[in-house]
């Protein structure tokens, strides 16, 4: 399938050359459709949609979303982004003094700060491992990681892909080999659902976060949490408000503490049925094929223009719809800005401790060009390899 296949489904600046859906996805015509149909419906009558309609229809939807990352409705609950679920998580995870979060050096970094809030607060300690990259294989991926176990280990957070890196991990191997050891695993899934398969019920991991509003589609705030049945009764709402000690209690308080906030609109939520039925009807699996082959086709090409060496083997085993651009410069926040203001080029210059990478992200509404447009402007910017920028 070639590429751009659904550039009029989106709504987004034609003017701009759109290499960041990874930050904050884009939403399809008929998907933001659905959700101001929510919205309407919502202001028509407030009080019905938010105690009575509304409830029915966040049920609705939280069991199409099982049904599509495969596992029981009664365990998940929306959020409005992966971190909100990460600060449920680690505000009420039992931490003793001497206890150990096991992660690594390529996380996110709103995690990382809220793991090592929580850790600091309870005499406990956020282990970020170091990762050798390049990464040559999974197995060396995973002797890396556990590397950082020790006796006091109590849990292992890891990325399914990781977000500066864009690195799709071995969560699976991981999580295998951490139940074995007794460990409690956490997976910060914000990339994945829409962008590789997710499948609760063969990865077995214990909690698990995903954003909907990425690659999925969705509006934005919409995010969920999964949390096995067993690990419920742990985690305590970061609100508390009327689904504590409900008057009206549902079968599941796991449900009633995150979801019963009070005024707020879920409209969001509620558009995952429609951004299933249109990736279902679009024929996503072909789409992303021939996103991920455009990604690859261009990744060496990149790296020899920076002089650089991919992070990673250049292969669906670690890559999705997107590649990091190891770069050198001094200023990334100002090379990023400067590819905005002066080449109209939308794309985040990461930045994973001391390294920074370009991230280029690809989906239906992209082509060749796109990515032609960024690699002339990076030519023109930095033509031995390094940003002055």
């Amino acid at each position: 399938m070639q590429l751009p296949v659904l550039q009029s489904q989106f709504l987004l600046n034609p003017a701009v050359t759109y290499l960041n859906f990874g930050s904050f996805g884009a939403c399809p015509r008929p998907i933001f459709d659905d959700y101001q149909r929510w919205q309407r419906e919502l202001e028509f009558e407030p009080v019905q949609f938010i105690t009575v309609t509304g409830l029915n229809y966040l049920q609705q939807s939280r069991q199409a979303l099982s049904a599509y990352i495969h596992c029981d409705a009664g365990n998940i609950v929306y959020t409005m982004n992966p971190s909100y679920a990460i600060n449920i998580i680690a505000k009420s995870f039992p931490l003793s003094p001497g206890d150990e979060i096991l992660s690594t050096n390529l996380e996110y970094g709103a995690c990382d700060r809220t793991w090592s809030y929580y850790c600091k607060k309870a005499g406990a300690k956020y282990v970020r491992q170091p990762i050798t990259l390049p990464i040559t294989s999974r197995a060396a991926f995973i002797e890396d990681f556990f590397k950082g176990l020790s006796p006091h280990t109590r849990a292992i957070f890891i990325s399914h892909i990781t977000s500066a890196t864009a690195l799709v991990l071995p969560v699976k191997e991981i999580c295998d080999i951490a139940k074995q050891k007794g460990l409690i695993t956490i997976v910060d899934g914000a990339h994945a659902p829409g962008h590789v398969p997710v499948d609760l019920s063969g990865l077995q991991a214990d909690i698990y976060t995903g954003a909907p509003h990425k690659w999925m589609m969705t509006p934005k705030g919409c995010s969920f949490l999964y949390v096995k049945k067993e690990f419920q009764p742990l985690f305590d709402p970061l609100l508390i408000s009327w689904g504590y000690e409900s008057a009206s209690p549902s079968p599941s308080r796991f449900l009633d503490y995150h979801q019963g906030q009070g005024t707020r609109d879920f409209s969001a939520f509620l558009t995952v049925p429609a951004a299933i039925r249109f990736i279902k009807e679009h024929q996503w699996e072909t789409v992303a094929a021939a996103c991920r082959k455009l990604v690859q086709d261009n990744a060496v090409r990149f790296c020899d223009l920076m002089e650089a060496e991919p992070i990673s083997p250049i292969s669906d085993e670690f890559l999705g719809q997107m590649f990091s651009i190891p770069i050198r410069t001094p200023q990334p926040e100002k090379l990023q800005r400067h590819l905005f203001d002066h080449y109209s080029i939308e794309v985040p210059v990461t930045t994973q401790d001391n390294r920074n990478f370009i991230r280029y992200s690809i989906n239906a509404f992209n082509s060749q060009e796109d990515l032609d447009k960024l690699y002339a402007a990076l030519q023109e910017i930095a033509p031995n390899g390094y940003h002055k920028i």
